[in-house]
């Protein structure tokens, strides 16, 4: 099998062998004009701080009962998505496929463009806004980056707080770009200015 033919092994129409499906119902299409060159990392626990609950899973697919916990109340109506999570033991969870329009960024802008959920690709990690992260979640972060990054022209790499300045802090302080750079390969041009 040559080497593309093992990369598109590893895709069926946008969704990832190794990842487990579940599918949302919270997606649209890509514009027609669309380049998937961005990948956004986003930060996620509910409620704020609780690991392993299935909670993050139930409001991807619609399904969280709002009533479980007071904090969902906040959330009450929310239909949002994104294109992979990854729990805190680093199992991958895929709920829109990567050629779609998955909805994690909201109001949003990064290298000159606005509207990023129209041309990037959202990876959740379970954990708290500017909390640690796992090994774990590291790796298949590295992993589903670098599949990615061999499917689609994925240019750049930046967090839920690069593209929406001022309305969102995650991944946060707590998340080791240096790490996932070197896991990569990739030149520093590719990810946020680091201070």
């Amino acid at each position: 099998m040559s080497r593309p033919e093992a990369a598109q092994a590893l895709w069926r129409q946008g969704w990832y062998r190794y990842a487990r499906s579940l599918a949302s119902p919270n997606f649209g299409p890509r514009p027609t004009a669309s380049v998937i060159d961005l990948i956004v990392v986003h930060s996620i626990s509910l409620p704020p701080g609780e690991f392993g609950t299935g909670h993050v899973q139930r409001l991807f697919t619609n399904t969280l009962d709002w009533d479980a916990h007071p904090y969902f109340q906040s959330l009450r109506g929310l239909q949002v998505s994104s294109h992979f999570f990854i729990t805190r033991s680093g199992e991958l969870w895929q709920f829109v496929s990567c050629d779609a329009r998955a909805w994690h960024a909201g109001e949003s802008s990064y290298r000159g463009r606005s509207s990023c959920n129209d041309d990037s690709i959202g990876i959740e990690l379970e954990g708290l806004e500017g909390g640690e992260f796992e090994a774990a979640q590291y790796e298949t972060l590295a992993s589903i980056c670098s599949a990615l990054l061999r499917h689609y022209p994925v240019a750049y790499l930046a967090g839920h707080e690069h593209i929406a300045p001022g309305r969102k802090l995650d991944p946060g302080a707590g998340f080791d770009w240096t790490r996932l750079q070197a896991s990569l390969g990739l030149p520093a041009k590719c990810f946020p200015a680091r201070p």
